[in-house]
């Protein structure tokens, strides 16, 4: 078996590191012993693009804000569907993803970030979710293995109901926030219906091919 490659390691502003390897033409980032995200595994990313867009279908000038760029497979699905007017935002909180994505990824990022409808924003998603009311269409967060702070203790604000309320306040009517979970939790589905989301449930399989694991995607719809 091919060894595995460490490439390249990334602080995580406010603690913890990530870890890029490669092992032939598979990557993992690694978040301490815990994997994040495999390059093998991309089809629950890309349902959380997929199902998101469903909903706003009818709004051909959609504001899509993308909540961790990762390997690009949430991005990618994203642009796929999305109209030429559509604007998507990618907030990533640590600049060397970004550097990958253009240098050891690039391959599996096939130019996306070159499109004219993306920008990347720097920085903490919680701060511009909260910085920006009633300025997008749907909001996509894929930070954390699930709502909970995994990547960093500070995203903890991102799943409580105080940080819901922002993002519901930042949500166009009709507007819909996806979250994806490896695992289903029904403390987090609570707090969105106490906020006041219309929220459904998806399972979705980690592959492509309807095998692997089961994740969870949470589509909770602004009213």
């Amino acid at each position: 078996m091919i060894p595995w490659e460490h490439l390249d390691t990334a602080e995580v502003p406010g603690g913890g590191e990530l870890k890029l390897s490669r092992r032939g033409a598979e990557y993992s980032i690694m978040a301490g012993t815990i994997e994040l995200m495999n390059s093998r595994l991309s089809g629950s990313e890309e349902a959380l693009a997929s199902l998101a867009q469903e909903r706003i279908a009818d709004r051909p000038e959609a504001h899509v804000l993308v909540g961790g760029l990762g390997m690009g497979f949430t991005l990618r699905a994203a642009l796929a569907i999305a109209g030429p007017k559509v604007r998507v935002t990618v907030s990533e909180l640590v600049p060397a993803v970004v550097e990958w994505a253009r240098g050891p990824m690039a391959e599996l990022f096939a130019g996306c970030l070159d499109d004219p409808r993306v920008s990347i924003a720097h920085g903490d998603i919680g701060e511009q979710v909260a910085a920006r009311q009633g300025a997008f269409d749907a909001i996509l967060l894929d930070v954390d293995n699930g709502p909970e702070g995994l990547t960093r203790r500070e995203n903890d604000r991102l799943y409580d109901v105080k940080g819901l309320a922002q993002t519901y306040a930042a949500l166009r009517p009709g507007g819909v926030l996806a979250v994806w979970s490896s695992a289903p939790d029904s403390r987090f589905t609570t707090r969105l219906q106490r906020t006041g989301f219309a929220v459904e449930e998806v399972k979705v399989r980690a592959r492509q091919k309807k095998r692997g694991a089961r994740h969870v995607i949470w589509l909770a719809t602004r009213s």
